[in-house]
């Protein structure tokens, strides 16, 4: 009787080790990247709460004009700097430390009909656009 081999073959082997490795150099700047976009969410999350202060005032004037004063970004969290303009008008930047990437968010109020509506934007930066949220990219 002939003995059966039983098991995978050299050739087999480094085929499945190559394939595994150009999956991962695929994968590994595309995980990269959703990482840094997860902490650019956090981001935007955390410049909310300078939203609700600003619209909170600007119901309250009936105006937008000095919506931000008094208003200071503290850097905390991912957000690494920032400012409130007087407009109301709220920028906060992470920075490769506490993000992975360069990135500034702009979030401008206006009033329309009685209601504070935000645009968000990474103030005219195409660069990080990959990394903000869609509603951030204009």
């Amino acid at each position: 009787m002939k003995a059966m081999q039983k098991g995978f073959t050299l050739i087999e082997l480094m085929i499945v080790v190559a394939i595994i490795g150009i999956l991962a150099a695929v994968a590994l700047p595309v995980y990269q990247d959703y990482t840094i976009r997860a902490r650019v969410s956090e981001l935007v999350v955390q410049a909310s709460a300078y939203r609700t202060s600003v619209s909170e005032k600007a119901f309250a004037e009936g105006t937008l004009g000095s919506a931000g004063v008094g208003l200071t970004v503290v850097p905390v969290g991912r957000i690494s700097g920032g400012f409130v303009m007087d407009t109301g008008t709220v920028q906060v930047t992470g920075n490769v430390a506490t993000i992975g990437g360069n990135v500034t968010v702009v979030l401008t109020p206006s009033i329309n009909s009685g209601k504070v509506i935000w645009a968000c934007s990474t103030g005219g930066n195409t660069a990080s656009w990959k990394y903000v949220p869609s509603e951030c990219r204009h």
